[in-house]
């Protein structure tokens, strides 16, 4: 199948003025001006296929919004060969911007005094939507967004919330292929994350929409993007299922055996005791392939067990682990 977006050693290079200090370097300034060249994007590629959930993630500075602002045209790159919809972006920005969506969650597409409404309709004669294609497209983002009874008042009375569900649903009226989202939960609170990710899952399982997503709340990605884009100093270090993630770090599930009383100490070849509180054992699973099934055979009948829980590592702590080894495991990518 043809990727929906291929980049084959992608570079993008900022020119920046060098500011000498005092009077005299803004004077020597004006008359010699020296640059220092910033690597945002230094030979990062992969292959994106139709259909797929991919996160983009990275510290600050990493190049993340660089890349999603080349995808969508905005940018030109410096160096190396980007296709998205088959067409160099920054050559072909008008074609392509029929056929994506883009949602920048420090930037609003919606008019600030017009009611959430009008900036849907100013849209629809933008893409020139039919009115039966976008009267449909508009239920069914209401219903699933839950913005009935907020459609018809001024974007500037919204909360942060509901603004962002206007925004992916602007970005999603004329049905693009990809949908790029650049932060699209940052400030929002617990209930309207929940919302937006629930929503954006369904939107891609459903619909069949290429999701590219950057965020720094690593709940997002664990939600909606099965598969990871990792990047540091504008260079790729992996890329890949989160699941692999977790093997190659060598997955450290939890498990917490709960019994009536305490039965003593149950040394366990399955699992490492981590601590000991007598009615309570924690213990580490270093080995993805054993099971619960397996654990409680060893743990055997007669000890008064109440309670199991298995936890799999958290998504933030693999991402920690991941940049504190990111030589080494950047090896192991698939």
């Amino acid at each position: 199948m043809q990727p929906i977006i291929s980049a084959t050693d992608v570079g993008k290079t900022f020119r920046q003025l060098k500011r000498l200090p005092g009077l005299g370097g803004a004077l020597k300034s004006l008359v010699s001006r020296d640059y220092t060249e910033i690597r945002a994007v230094n030979g990062v590629s992969f292959a994106i296929q139709p259909g797929e959930a991919v996160g983009y993630l990275g510290p600050n500075g990493a190049g993340k919004s660089t890349m999603i602002k080349m995808m969508t045209g905005i940018l030109t790159p410096s160096a190396g060969t980007l296709s998205v919809l088959g067409r160099e972006p920054h050559a072909n920005r008008v074609a392509n911007a029929r056929q994506i969506g883009v949602v920048f969650g420090q930037r609003s597409q919606l008019w600030w005094d017009l009611p959430v409404r009008d900036s849907f309709s100013l849209n629809r004669h933008i893409y020139d939507i039919p009115e039966p294609r976008f009267a449909a497209n508009l239920a069914y983002l209401t219903k699933m967004l839950d913005m009935g009874a907020y459609l018809d008042r001024p974007v500037r009375q919204l909360s942060l919330g509901q603004r962002m569900r206007a925004e992916i649903a602007l970005s999603l009226l004329h049905e693009p292929k990809i949908l790029f989202l650049d932060e699209p939960t940052i400030g929002l609170d617990v209930v309207a994350k929940d919302a937006v990710r629930k929503f954006l899952a369904e939107v891609n399982r459903e619909r069949g929409t290429t999701i590219i997503l950057t965020t720094h709340d690593l709940v997002d990605i664990e939600e909606i993007c099965p598969r990871l884009i990792m990047v540091d100093d504008g260079q790729l270090l992996f890329d890949g299922e989160l699941q692999h993630l977790r093997t190659t770090l060598g997955s450290r599930r939890r498990l917490k055996l709960e019994f009536a009383t305490d039965p003593g100490p149950i040394p366990l070849t399955t699992a490492t005791l981590a601590s000991d509180e007598g009615a309570a054992k924690h213990y580490l699973l270093e080995d993805e392939s054993i099971s619960l099934i397996d654990i409680l055979n060893e743990v055997g009948r007669g000890h008064g067990l109440k309670d199991v829980k298995l936890e799999e590592p958290d998504i933030e702590e693999v991402i920690r682990t991941f940049y504190q080894n990111k030589t080494r495991l950047a090896d192991a990518a698939p």
